[in-house]
């Protein structure tokens, strides 16, 4: 397995993988080939890919508020689960948010999601349920 950089070009790929692994998608707003090429624009280290024989079955988007980077989009084809995919896409995250500064990750996970929520803990990350979430949008495609 090979874990790189993506681009734009990725794009219909990364798109396939979140379908096959049941990630909410967002084709017309935030999720648009338009919206992605924006952002890799602006964080090109933030996209990563897990690849196999030169076919994308791993993916994870980064962020940073600054103080925090954050691991978003992680997906994994469900065909090739439970192979350490995932939890190389998450050791590979955080050395690049290390390099951009960031010394605490953080993930948010519906609460239903047992699986993530184990990986997650495997992987060292504490759960908090002192926190709540609140969000607004500007529409359904955000």
């Amino acid at each position: 397995m090979e874990i790189r950089r993506l681009s734009v070009d990725d794009y219909e790929e990364i798109a396939k993988l979140w379908s096959k692994a049941k990630l909410p998608f967002k084709p017309k707003g935030r999720d648009s080939r338009e919206a992605i090429a924006a952002e890799m624009k602006t964080n090109p280290d933030f996209f990563l890919g897990a690849y196999e024989a030169n076919k994308l079955v791993g993916v994870v988007i980064l962020s940073s508020d600054g103080r925090k980077g954050w691991l978003n989009r992680l997906a994994v084809d469900p065909a090739l689960r439970r192979r350490g995919i995932a939890k190389a896409l998450i050791s590979e995250s955080e050395k690049v948010l290390r390099k951009h500064g960031l010394k605490m990750f953080c993930v948010l996970i519906d609460e239903g999601n047992k699986t993530s929520m184990n990986l997650f803990k495997k992987c060292g990350y504490e759960e908090h349920r002192d926190i709540v979430y609140f969000r607004k949008r500007e529409s359904e495609d955000v």
